[in-house]
C-alpha cells in the first residue's frame, strides 16, 4: 500500500459519507455535501500527481483510480437527479454516466487486445472531468432555485461537461474504431 493508493481508497470510502450527508437535513448540509465531493475531487488530482512524482504507480492504482472517479461522479449525479427531478437535469446527467460506462467498457476491451494506450486519458478528458467536478460542486452547494443565477450558471457548466463528455467519447471511439471494426469483421 502506498500513498496514492491510500488516497484512492479514501476517496471510495468518502462515497457513503457523501450519500449520508446528502440526505441529512441540518444547517450547512448543502455546503458539507459539496465539501466532501470537493475533497474527493482534490484527492483524485493528488493521488495521480503523487503516483507520478513518487514513482508509485501500481496496477492496483491504475485499476482503482478510474473506478473511484466514476463511482463518485455517478453517485453524485444520481442523487442530484433526484434533487432536481427535471428533464433538463436528467439528460446531461445520463449522458455523463452513460459515457463513463461506454468508455470503461471500451478501455477494458482495448486492454484485452493489448491496445489500451490508444484510449488512454487525454487532455480533453481532464478538462471534461474538471467541468464535471465544478458543475457538481456548484449544484450540491445550494438548494435548487430554478430562476437563480447560481442555478443557471451551474446548469450551463453541467451542459458544458456533457458536451465535453460526448466529444471526448467520440475521440476515444474514433481512436479505437479500426480495432472495433476489425474485430467486427473477424466475427462475420
Amino acid at each position: 500500500m502506498n500513498i496514492p493508493n491510500a488516497l484512492t481508497l479514501f476517496r471510495i470510502g468518502l462515497i457513503p459519507v457523501f450519500v449520508i450527508l446528502f440526505y441529512l437535513d441540518f444547517p450547512g448540509s448543502y455546503i458539507a455535501t459539496a465539501a466532501v465531493f470537493a475533497i474527493a475531487g482534490m484527492t483524485d488530482w493528488l493521488d495521480g500527481y503523487l503516483a507520478r512524482k513518487l514513482e508509485q504507480s501500481t496496477p492496483l492504482g491504475a485499476f482503482l483510480d478510474p473506478v473511484a472517479d466514476k463511482l463518485m461522479v455517478a453517485v453524485a449525479l444520481a442523487l442530484l437527479i433526484e434533487r432536481y427531478n427535471t428533464l433538463w437535469f436528467t439528460v446531461p446527467a445520463i449522458v455523463i454516466i452513460g459515457r463513463e460506462i461506454v468508455i470503461s467498457a471500451l478501455r477494458e476491451w482495448m486492454a484485452e487486445l493489448g491496445k489500451r494506450t490508444s484510449v488512454a486519458v487525454s487532455y480533453l478528458g481532464k478538462v471534461k472531468t474538471t467541468a464535471q467536478i465544478v458543475a457538481i460542486i456548484g449544484l450540491l452547494m445550494m438548494p435548487p432555485v430554478e430562476g437563480s443565477l447560481w442555478y443557471q450558471a451551474n446548469m450551463l457548466c453541467l451542459y458544458v461537461a456533457a458536451v465535453l463528455t460526448l466529444w471526448s467519447m467520440l475521440i476515444y471511439l474514433h481512436a479505437a474504431w479500426p480495432d472495433l471494426r476489425g474485430k467486427a469483421e473477424e466475427n462475420r
